[in-house]
C-alpha cells in the first residue's frame, strides 16, 4: 500500500485464556500495562467494551478519539479511531486459544493518513510494527509475572 494507507497484522502471545487475554485490550484493561494510557470517557460506562462506547486518550503527545465499533464477547473487539489531523481507521483485536492454555492475540491496524505528516507517521509505524507488538507482549508478560490478579470477563 502507499504511505497514505496501511493495513498491518501481527500477533501477541498472552499466557492467559482467550477471554482474560482479550480483557487486557479493552480501554481500562490497557491501563494495566500500557505506560501513559489513561482513557477518558465523556459518558460514564460500566462496560468499557460495549459497542458505541466513546473514549479519548492523550498518549505519546497525541489526542485520539476512539469508538468501540464491534465486539464478540471474549473473542474479538474492534475500535474506530481518529487522531485529528494525523490518521483515522480501525483497530481489531481477536483472541484465539493457542492449544497450550494461552492465547494468540491477532492485532490489525487499518489506518489512513489525514495529512502529509500523518503519512510520514504511518510509514514509521509500519516499519516498526513488529517491534511495537513485541513490546506489548513483553509488557503483558511482565504484568503477569508480577502476579497481577486475574479477572473474569463474564
Amino acid at each position: 500500500m502507499s504511505g497514505a494507507q496501511v493495513s498491518l497484522t501481527g500477533q501477541v502471545a498472552v499466557a492467559l485464556p482467550p477471554g482474560e487475554a482479550l480483557a487486557l485490550f479493552t480501554p481500562r484493561g490497557e491501563e494495566r500495562w500500557v505506560p501513559g494510557w489513561r482513557p477518558r470517557f465523556p459518558v460514564s460506562s460500566d462496560d468499557d467494551s460495549a459497542p458505541g462506547t466513546v473514549f479519548e486518550t492523550h498518549a505519546d503527545g497525541e489526542h485520539t478519539i476512539w469508538v468501540v465499533a464491534e465486539r464478540e464477547e471474549g473473542r474479538r473487539i474492534a475500535y474506530a479511531r481518529v487522531t485529528p489531523g494525523s490518521r483515522a481507521g480501525k483497530v481489531t483485536v481477536a483472541a484465539d486459544g493457542d492449544g497450550r492454555g494461552g492465547t494468540a492475540v491477532q492485532v490489525t491496524y487499518e489506518l489512513t493518513a489525514l495529512s502529509p505528516e500523518g503519512a510520514r507517521g504511518l510509514s514509521d509505524f509500519a516499519a516498526r510494527y513488529a517491534s511495537f507488538l513485541r513490546s506489548w507482549e513483553e509488557d503483558i508478560a511482565t504484568l503477569l509475572r508480577r502476579g497481577q490478579p486475574r479477572w473474569s470477563t463474564t
